[in-house]
């Protein structure tokens, strides 16, 4: 049985977390992030042409399914504050988002600075979602 949920604190984790995966791949590190990609304005027009909305709609629908499962989290280890959602946040991050994505760096030869750009979204949105999921019961 699954526990009781506000899936409107879910909604919002998933809203947030875009809000912030927008700008930081935008204004805070859009330009650094594009060039270490290596994505010049063809694949930009080939991304562009494949449907933008498409691809943001399927990363919102994943963004949905980790606030959710996040709430899991939350609700099994009766996290009710900052603190503590910021605990589970940082745990799930080393654990799970900072080594697997590690592999980026070792087996597909991306930079270092790429991996610090897409692990610190990674951890901003966690620590958000989970601060958000905490609080809004």
């Amino acid at each position: 049985m699954l526990p009781s949920i506000n899936y409107v604190a879910v909604a919002m984790a998933a809203v947030v977390s875009t809000i912030i995966g927008t700008a930081w791949y935008t204004i805070l590190f859009g330009k650094q992030w594009r060039i270490l990609m290596g994505i010049n304005e063809v694949r930009m027009g080939n991304m562009k042409k494949r449907g933008m909305g498409k691809i943001y709609g399927a990363n919102f629908i994943a963004t949905l399914i980790m606030a959710f499962v996040l709430a899991q989290f939350v609700f099994a280890w009766g996290i009710a504050d900052i603190s503590g959602a910021m605990r589970l946040a940082f745990w799930i991050w080393l654990g799970f988002f900072a080594t697997t994505m590690l592999g980026s760096v070792f087996w597909e030869g991306k930079s270092m600075k790429l991996y610090a750009i897409n692990i610190g979204f990674q951890f901003v949105s966690l620590a958000m979602m989970a601060v958000i999921l905490a609080l809004w019961k």
